[in-house]
């Protein structure tokens, strides 16, 4: 889209492109440029995406707006690369439709439903039950890598703090930790707005994997009950009338890979952007007083899921423009995280005692909040205390970060490190 200037002399055309160089590392100049340029933006992959704050809230709280409306998840070139890979296979009949009854993608009377079961494992009373749990995680996490004077960030701490949790929570047996975090990786792939059809093959051969696995845990937990969320769904799938046997694998899915996938980024990008931010790190680290606020900066600063979904039902007037009715819009949770028009001019600084810092939308926003927020914020809240102040002279170490090359669940794959004891 070509727009003007103050002069009315044409300015060039901006575009949302995560293949251009840098973008892994650093989106925000790209999200910047179409704030400023093309806010409401038509993706060359098809996509509406929302840029600024004030058209992301108001997205976010649209009850009118759906997840799951069939138009948009059947029609498009999207949709004809999903249809034409699973024209090739074979075998569940049941393959297109996994992942449909997760409360993500369904809409209210559904969602409230879905939502209402779940939600009992994550009151505030029950995720503050968890931390003697997280700080006894960490603090071991720690004691094996301190002989060493280093660490990967994400292969020793990250992932199997979150993985551990969502499976004592859920009540799994132990498992593939490394297989299931490969097909994990590979289903949210998905997410992303743009993706090849080599990544949807993966995906569903990791969905094929995952979907085994899950029967074989709920097969084993109906002959080991125990005080659990598992055991819980189980019962409430065996009620009837309110879990059907598709919606009880769906949600256990979501909830073992939303309950580590996101919290991985999370601690992930939060050590790397404290390790950039020197005042800040030492600011936190003196100041135990910052350990809540720290958080929601972090989240506000690179957010660890970077878009959210809706559908329009009906045109939409948004912005200044008008979407069209069955289509995607995803909404620019860390465009709107950095939105001077909100944040102000310190918008891309990172400050840990931002008075509005729990303003951010890392989390989304209205009917579909992020059921687990409090529980990510623990985890955050203790891994990058802890570390920060367990061990002195933190620095990158060679070869240096890798990003995991996923546009919506932007995190890092490896972040090497030393330090000090």
């Amino acid at each position: 889209m070509t727009t003007t200037g103050p002069d009315d002399a044409a300015v060039e055309p901006v575009f949302f492109n995560p293949f251009e160089p840098g973008y892994p590392a650093d989106p925000y100049p790209q999200f910047a440029a179409l704030r400023d340029g093309d806010p409401v933006h038509q993706s060359a992959a098809g996509p509406w995406i929302l840029f600024r704050h004030a058209d992301v809230s108001r997205l976010l709280r649209d009850t009118s707006l759906s997840v799951e409306d069939d138009r948009a998840l059947r029609e498009g070139p999207r949709a004809e690369l999903f249809e034409q890979v699973l024209a090739e296979g074979e075998g569940d009949p049941e393959r297109r439709n996994r992942g449909s009854r997760a409360m993500l993608n369904v809409d209210p009377p559904d969602h409230t439903r879905l939502r209402r079961l779940v939600s009992k494992a994550f009151t505030p009373r029950m995720i503050e039950g968890l931390r003697p749990l997280v700080e006894r995680l960490v603090d071991d996490a720690l004691d094996r890598v301190a002989p060493t004077g280093q660490m990967d960030v994400i292969t020793d701490l990250a992932f199997p703090l979150p993985f551990t949790v969502i499976s004592e929570m859920l009540g799994m047996p132990d498992g593939d930790r490394d297989a299931i975090r490969d097909w994990s990786h590979a289903i949210v792939k998905t997410l992303d707005p743009i993706i090849t059809e080599d990544e949807v093959r993966e995906a569903f051969a990791a969905s094929d994997a995952m979907t085994d696995h899950i029967a074989g845990v709920l097969e084993w937990k109906r002959a080991n009950p125990a005080d659990d969320l598992l055991t819980a769904l189980i019962r409430a799938e065996e009620a009837g009338d309110r879990l059907t046997p598709a919606e009880l694998r769906d949600q256990v899915v979501l909830l073992f890979i939303a309950g580590h996938e996101t919290t991985v980024n999370l601690i992930g990008n939060g050590a790397l952007a404290l390790l950039r931010n020197r005042d800040q790190l030492a600011r936190w680290r003196d100041d135990p007083d910052l350990d809540a606020n720290a958080i929601d900066e972090l989240l506000r600063y690179d957010a660890p899921v970077q878009f959210s979904r809706r559908i329009t039902v009906a045109p939409l007037d948004i912005g200044g423009r008008t979407i069209p009715a069955g289509v995607f819009v995803l909404a620019g949770l860390a465009s709107s995280n950095r939105d001077p028009a909100f944040w102000g001019p310190t918008a891309d600084a990172l400050d840990l005692g931002r008075a509005s810092a729990g303003q951010h939308v890392a989390f989304g926003s209205g009917s579909h909040f992020c059921l687990g927020a409090a529980l990510a914020r623990l985890e955050g809240q203790v891994a990058l205390g802890r570390l920060i102040r367990r061990f002195d002279d933190l620095e990158v170490a060679d070869p240096g970060p890798a990003w995991n090359g996923r546009i919506n669940l932007r995190g890092l794959d490896r972040l090497p490190i030393t330090f000090r004891t």
